[in-house]
């Protein structure tokens, strides 16, 4: 079991004007990222070519790579109007701007994956060096009913 005391949020930490990272944060090295060259070009992958028979094999062939190399991509055409995408961006930046206590309303219950935090598995955990907001909104059956009526009406 995790004590709750473990975890800390990074934009606290960041605060403290501390003189070296945290060794919970420090990740081991990894020989397989240290012998790739990358662009600086996140990769993107188109959600309609994915769905489009004649350029599916080469965007899967993309998303493995985007996945197994970058851990990340960029969905393109995916349909969701920017007015949206800044409207969420706008809103999640006001979440991460709340006082911590306030933060720690919506923090992540043991055993679970959803709300503000880090899952935390073990005491000694690597943990990345980002604070995270994450919830199910769809479908509708999946949402998590504690998490969601608590949360900010901008994100509700």
């Amino acid at each position: 079991m995790v004590s709750e005391a473990v975890f800390s949020s990074v934009q606290e930490l960041v605060k403290k004007s501390l003189s070296s990272v945290p060794q919970r944060y420090v990740q081991p090295s990894s020989p397989n990222f240290q012998d790739k060259t990358f662009c600086h070009e996140i990769p993107t992958i188109g959600l309609k070519k994915l769905m489009h028979n004649a350029s599916q094999v080469l965007e899967l062939d993309k998303l493995n790579s985007a996945c197994t190399d970058w851990g990340f991509f960029q969905l393109l055409d995916h349909g969701i109007s920017p007015l949206v995408l800044e409207t969420l961006k706008y809103e999640i930046e006001g979440f991460f701007r709340l006082p911590f206590e306030e933060k720690m309303k919506y923090k992540i219950r043991p055993g679970d994956v959803e709300g503000y935090g880090a899952v935390m598995i073990s005491e000694d955990q690597k943990l990345d060096w980002g604070d995270r907001l994450y919830m199910t909104t769809n479908p509708l059956s999946r949402r998590n009913p504690y998490l969601l009526p608590e949360l900010p009406s901008s994100l509700r």
